[in-house]
This record gives C-alpha cells, structure tokens and sequence, in this order.
C-alpha cells in the first residue's frame, strides 16, 4: 500500500496533466465552437513567457558553460542532421491523413501526439523523476488543457482518449527517472553530470518558450540529443579537472 502511495505520488506532475487535459477536452467538446480563439491565444501567450522563465532558472544552474554550449551546439547539429523535428511533423501529418474521416481516432491520435511527441514532456517527465520536480509539466499542463479544449471543440470527445497515452508514456518516463535516481549509490543531485543535464533541458525549455511566443520557429526537438551529450561531456571534463 506505501508503495503504490508513492508510485502515485511520484508522478504528481502527469496527474496534473492529466486533470487539465480531461476539464480542458470535456470543456471544448461541450462548449464547442464557442471556445473564444482570443483566450486561447492568451494563455498560450502566457505559457511560454513562463516556460522562458523556467528554461532559464534551469539553464543557469550550470557549472561549465563549455559543457552546455557544446552539448546544445552538437546536440542540436546531430538532432538537424537526424531530421528529429522533421520526422515527428511528417508522423503527425500521416496520422492524421490515415484517419481523416474518423474523429474518434483522428482525436485521439492527434491529442497523443501533440500532448507526448515533444522535449517538453521528456525534459519535464526526467526532471520530475530525477527531483520532483513538476515545475516543467505544470506548464505544459496548462498549455495541454488549452490545446485539448481547442481539439475536443473540433474533433470531439476522442481527445479524452490521450490521457491513457499521457499516463503510461510520460508517467513511465517519470517513474523510470525515479527508479534510476533511486538505484544509483550515492546519487547527487548537485553532481555536474546532473547539473548539466539540468541546463542542457534548460536550453531546450527555453527554445520551446521562443516558440510558444512566435518569436522564432527554433525546432526543439531537434535538441534533445544535448540530453544524453550533456551529462557525458560534464563527466569527461570532470575526469580531466577543466
């Protein structure tokens, strides 16, 4: 019974999202075309200057800026090379060309997408894993509710659907970060790999806010490879004392 209160517990951040998601999709398919456009484009306005908020408390926790600016620099040069943003953008259109005709399934498939394909939830998933910290998909709570609200009023009840997606893919990465920040001897959450992990999703929260506010189309998926570069950057230059 302790564990599973705590397994609950532990990914406070996707039942949040979840509840947002749920009153933000019953709302849209209940009020229909109704749903103002201009709330809408306020609250996502409002969304991403505080997710530029977030990305920047995060990115400053660095301790070598050498290691973030080469983790984001190569990351996001191995992630444009691999065409990330690309193939997630060229998915979501094929879905939704598969299942047009079919809003249950359009619904449903769109939601999961826009609400799980995307370095928001995974830098928000780890950093609630590794910390506890739900700051991240608070955010994106907010913005996933506006956006289901959006959908639900124009595909219907079927944007509901995703909240199964969002439990067992961003709740799983969650637990999973959790698992791993549990298992390892001595684990510090001020150690540099860690850090710099930290900044590095720091730098990317940061490129999702500039998109949020239309300031620049900066593809952020294209940098989630500085997530695994990050953390193996800043143990190498710990090892060699820089």
């Amino acid at each position: 019974m302790g564990k599973r209160c705590a397994t609950i517990r532990g990914v406070i951040g996707t039942w949040i999202n979840m509840g947002t998601v749920a009153v933000g999709g019953s709302l849209g398919w209940i009020l229909g075309a109704r749903f103002p456009s201009r709330v809408r484009e306020a609250a996502t306005l409002g969304v991403g200057l505080v997710t530029l908020v977030l990305g920047m408390q995060m990115a400053l926790k660095t301790q070598n800026v050498l290691v973030l600016l080469l983790s984001v620099i190569v990351g996001g040069a191995v992630g444009g090379a691999l065409g990330i943003s690309a193939a997630l953008e060229q998915g979501s259109q094929r879905v939704e060309k598969l299942f047009r005709g079919q809003p249950v399934a359009q619904a449903f498939l769109t939601a999961s997408l826009l609400f799980c394909v995307g370095p928001m939830t995974l830098v928000g998933a780890i950093q609630d894993g590794l910390f506890g910290d739900w700051t991240i998909l608070g955010a994106k709570a907010v913005l996933d509710g506006i956006s289901a609200a959006a959908l639900a009023a124009a595909l219907g009840p079927g944007v509901l659907l995703s909240l199964f997606v969002i439990l067992v893919y961003q709740g799983g990465v969650t637990l999973l970060a959790r698992v791993l920040a549990q298992s390892l001897a001595g684990f510090n959450p001020q150690h540099p790999a860690v850090l710099e992990l930290t900044a590095a999703g720091g730098a990317i929260v940061l490129a999702i806010g500039l998109s949020l506010l239309r300031v620049k189309e900066t593809k952020p998926a294209d940098f989630l490879p500085a997530l695994l570069l990050a953390p193996l950057l800043a143990l190498l230059f710990h090892r060699l004392g820089w």
